[in-house]
């Protein structure tokens, strides 16, 4: 049976005894005896991590490679925004760990507390070391909802709820078809965070349901944005502009979420730019989708391979270490200075698994990463704004031959249905390295 077969399977629930027989290997390779010296080291097992190690355990041979991951259970996060708004099932969007860990890599599954470079181990959750000829560092972003006072036990309560949280996604949908009215509110915070446009793709969503169930003429929407732009490419911008104006979607700049008021169902924001720079305001909501704001992990923040912001400080060209040459870091827990998003990895895979594996063998023929990433901009139940470009340079950097800052079914469906399959078949198995040749055929380079 194919890993496209196994995937299909395990999305739907079927039962086969050769996924099940894939699955128990994968859960013993986690919990018998290991080895403590490894040829590459992954820390992370998200999409970047995934997608990095299959590879590099199909050419290196079983047990070359091991993966640092704690979590029993792997996310597809881009599909939340479908599930928050009823689009998709959440079972749609998670596998078991077990299902997606590369077979000849070794899973380890635990956390990891610091690293120390200078002797090329880390150091894991529960006290062990392991050494490393090469470290990877895939280690995603953190997620600080305690930065909002409040957010931790008012989370999927009274109209609270947020898309980037596993324990909150389908309340999204629960309480936007709950709504009969009156002040949503939608929030943006001014760290960077995954997946930038998710928090006004809900938005979007909710806002059409609204409208089609006829509540529109007593609803209220506002989304506030610690940042000083809807969208930091101005192609994709200007149209989303446009789209807000057209369904009255009220857009405030420089102001960040601070405080949940449960009890008098308000939210206290800090205006932290323009001339009411210093203020606060404070709204009565009845629906609150909060974006929380996000840091590099705390482990990678302490340690000696971050920059002074607390990512893994990496030259953003070969996405090898800028002081340790064995280390590559890509995905969000990176010093990349472009959006994070699923995206952008497959590319950023393709730059780290050529470059460490030319390390490897002695090739010394390096590739580079031009900053390229995608944010599907869902503006509808069949609609979507394709927004691809260089993070490096702030310019498109369309697949298609078309305009894909206009809505769009096709791009819709493309996101919806062909996207996800190919991240659980292809990219986290190490074969897909995102659509650079697919713009090499179309002309659009």
């Amino acid at each position: 049976m194919s890993f496209s077969t196994l995937s299909s399977v395990a999305r739907v629930g079927t039962k086969s005894s050769t996924f099940q027989s894939k699955r128990f290997l994968a859960q013993v390779a986690a919990t018998t005896p290991r080895a403590s010296s490894y040829k590459v080291v992954v820390v992370g097992g998200g999409s970047a991590g995934l997608s990095v190690a299959s590879t590099l355990a199909n050419t290196l041979g079983n047990n070359a490679v091991a993966v640092v991951e704690p979590a029993d259970v792997h996310y597809y996060q881009p599909l939340w925004t479908f599930v928050g708004s009823g689009l998709k099932t959440f079972d749609e969007s998670k596998m078991a760990m077990s299902e997606v860990m590369p077979e000849k890599a070794q899973w380890i599954k635990e956390s990891v507390a610091s690293f120390n470079p200078g002797k090329n181990t880390v150091v894991l959750g529960n006290g062990e070391s392991i050494s490393y000829d090469y470290l990877v560092v895939a280690a995603g972003i953190q997620t600080n909802w305690g930065k909002i006072k409040n957010l931790p036990e008012t989370l999927g309560k009274n109209g609270v709820t947020s898309n980037y949280s596993a324990q909150s996604v389908q309340k999204t949908d629960e309480f936007i078809k709950a709504f009969k009215g009156g002040n949503a509110l939608f929030t943006m915070p001014s760290t960077p965070i995954k997946c930038a446009g998710a928090p006004q793709k809900i938005m979007y969503l909710a806002e059409e349901q609204w409208r089609k169930a006829g509540l529109r003429p007593k609803t209220k929407i506002n989304y506030f944005t610690g940042l000083g732009k809807i969208f930091a490419i101005d192609k994709y911008a200007n149209q989303l502009l446009k789209i807000c104006k057209e369904r009255d979607l009220n857009i405030n700049y420089f102001i960040d979420l601070a405080e949940i008021r449960p009890d008098s169902k308000e939210a206290v924001f800090n205006v932290i730019g323009g001339e009411a720079k210093g203020s606060t305001l404070t709204l009565p909501y009845d629906f609150l989708h909060v974006t929380p704001p996000m840091s590099a992990p705390d482990f990678i923040k302490a340690s000696p391979i971050s920059n002074a912001d607390g990512w893994v400080d990496v030259d953003k060209d070969t996405l090898r270490h800028n002081k340790f040459s064995n280390i590559y870091s890509l995905g969000d827990c990176s010093s990349l200075p472009t959006s994070k998003t699923a995206a952008a990895i497959t590319a950023q895979s393709a730059v780290v698994k050529n470059n460490l594996l030319g390390d490897i063998f002695g090739e010394n023929e390096k590739i580079t990463y031009d900053g390229y990433t995608s944010c599907p901009l869902i503006t509808g139940s069949d609609k979507l704004i394709l927004a691809e470009f260089s993070g490096y340079t702030g310019k498109p950097q369309e697949t298609f031959p078309f305009d894909q800052s206009k809505e769009r079914l096709s791009t819709y469906l493309l996101t919806k249905e062909i996207i996800p399959d190919i991240y659980w078949k292809y990219m986290l198995k190490g074969t897909w390295d995102g659509p650079a040749k697919y713009r090499k055929m179309f002309g659009t380079v």
